[in-house]
């Protein structure tokens, strides 16, 4: 008979504190900032069932890998430079994100079938390379096309490059491993949940969109692999999301990203020799030193893009100029955090928002209420039911803290899930990243930064007329249970 050891209260005094001092070394020693929630419920945890509490927090708590230093990039020069606004170029410059350029070519997809069309063009157009990152691909119709159209452009001769999140699609994770590799596509698992610890952290997720054909175009935006984000499931409608497809140096940032994300999926957690902002500068300098961005002569004029072109003289305020902003525990600030927060405080007229899940930390609200309160019109969309239900119980006190305050709290009768920002005419986002401290502080995530007047002038009709279709949400105190419940669910919900 196994005998178990017996602690006297001393002793198990003593393990508490270890735990505790354990947290603190990790948490602040190394700068791991967290949201008051998600700090009180550790040191609960750790506290009450210090046995379980410690192994499930060295296990799942780390908020970032390995912290290479911010590589401060030169401030925004250029023809273009004085197109966007110096609070966010700047704010950025100082985060190591690669800088803002213009792109030959950028369109939006609200439409589920054409999100596919054009998601299958980027891929049926590459003819040297296709790197695809992605949080879920379905084990259904869409998720089994685009397996199958993978396989056709590597049997054609590309080198293909599958990163899939392993939890995202613990379901449908190895439904199309046997055409894929059958035809040489490469995949890889982002950090499964049996794995070394010491090679990344379970909780560590990614949940970056993106799809790059010869490192010259780009598909991205908040939509995943299958049926619900292009023609919905058998009897349900698809999803309100967004996407977007780019041509020029938008795409060769984003995969200067994915490099990074492979490496990391290969569990390579030392800090490679160059950043992500200078591993973009490389991408954009070899795409303007080609002739054409595709070797393959067989393409026919309108398939080729041209690079971007470098202008000589002031441009057009009607360009479309964008960069590409990541953000997540491989970066040493919280990029798209700093980002809103900024733009709350510097928007003057509007603020529109829209996002599936609403459980921000306390600085983003409270930079959302003094915009409202400087008579800032801010409205913020979300789908009046989830599919998550935990995120809906979490954003009670939040929603109604807003609306309380002159927010225009939106609930949209649809599933919402596309995630997009547009501050006044200056500057709009459009990408993987939900207003929730998950987002926001542990998963591996990117948004483009749109600041071309087109672009901002879509994405704010877009957000407009989505707010337009739902109702307010209502500032009405709830009962007391279900304030009690709501403050318990948020006090984990940084975790969720």
């Amino acid at each position: 008979m196994i005998r178990l050891p017996v602690l006297s209260p001393l002793e198990h005094a003593a393990f508490v504190a270890a735990g505790l001092l354990t947290y603190v070394v990790v948490t602040r020693v190394r700068r791991q900032r967290r949201h008051p929630y998600a700090a009180l419920a550790w040191v609960m945890g750790i506290a009450a069932f210090p046995y379980l509490g410690l192994p499930v927090f060295l296990l799942f708590g780390t908020r970032k890998t390995v912290r290479p230093a911010t590589r401060r990039q030169p401030a925004p020069a250029g023809p273009w430079a004085a197109l966007a606004p110096l609070w966010a170029t700047q704010l950025l410059a100082a985060l190591g994100v690669a800088g803002a350029r213009p792109q030959a070519l950028v369109r939006f997809q609200a439409d589920g079938d054409a999100a596919l069309r054009a998601l299958q063009d980027v891929i049926g157009a590459a003819r040297r390379t296709l790197d695809i990152c992605t949080y879920v691909l379905g084990d259904d119709e869409v998720g089994a096309a685009i397996a199958a159209q993978l396989a056709e452009r590597a049997r054609a001769g590309v080198r293909v490059r599958l990163l899939v999140d392993s939890i995202g699609s613990l379901k449908s994770s190895r439904s199309h491993d046997a055409v894929l590799r059958a035809a040489g596509v490469q995949i890889r698992r982002f950090m499964p949940a049996l794995r070394n610890p010491r090679r990344g952290r379970t909780n560590l997720r990614n949940h970056r969109k993106l799809v790059v054909a010869d490192g010259v175009r780009l598909w991205g935006g908040g939509r995943n692999l299958a049926n619900e984000y292009f023609i919905g499931r058998p009897g349900e409608p698809p999803w309100l999301d967004l996407s977007f497809t780019a041509e020029g140096a938008l795409a060769t940032q984003a995969l200067a990203l994915f490099e990074g994300d492979w490496r990391i999926a290969l569990g390579l957690r030392r800090a490679p020799r160059i950043g992500y902002a200078e591993r973009a500068a490389l991408h954009d300098a070899e795409l303007r030193a080609q002739p054409r961005p595709y070797a393959a002569s067989a393409l026919t004029a309108t398939q080729r893009v041209a690079p971007p072109p470098m202008p000589m003289r002031p441009m057009a305020d009607d360009i479309a100029l964008a960069q590409w902003v990541p953000s997540g525990p491989d970066f040493h600030e919280d990029i798209l955090h700093a980002l809103l927060v900024s733009a709350a405080f510097h928007a003057e007229q509007r603020l529109l928002l829209a996002t599936p899940y609403f459980v921000p930390d306390e600085g983003l609200i409270e930079a959302l209420l003094l915009a409202a309160k400087r008579g800032v019109q801010v409205t913020l969309a979300l789908p009046r039911q989830s599919n998550h239900r935990l995120a809906d119980w979490a954003r009670g006190r939040a929603v109604r803290e807003l609306a309380e305050n002159g927010v225009d709290v939106r609930l949209v009768p649809h599933m919402l899930h596309a995630k997009a920002v547009v501050v006044d005419d200056a500057l709009a986002l459009c990408g993987s990243a939900n207003l929730d401290s998950r987002s926001l502080f542990i998963n591996y995530e990117a948004m483009a930064a749109f600041y071309g007047r087109a672009q901002i002038a879509w994405l704010a009709d877009w957000i407009g007329r989505t707010a337009a279709s739902g109702t307010r949400a209502s500032a009405t105190p709830p009962s007391w249970g279900r304030d009690i419940l709501e403050g318990v669910v948020a006090t984990v919900a940084f975790q969720l």
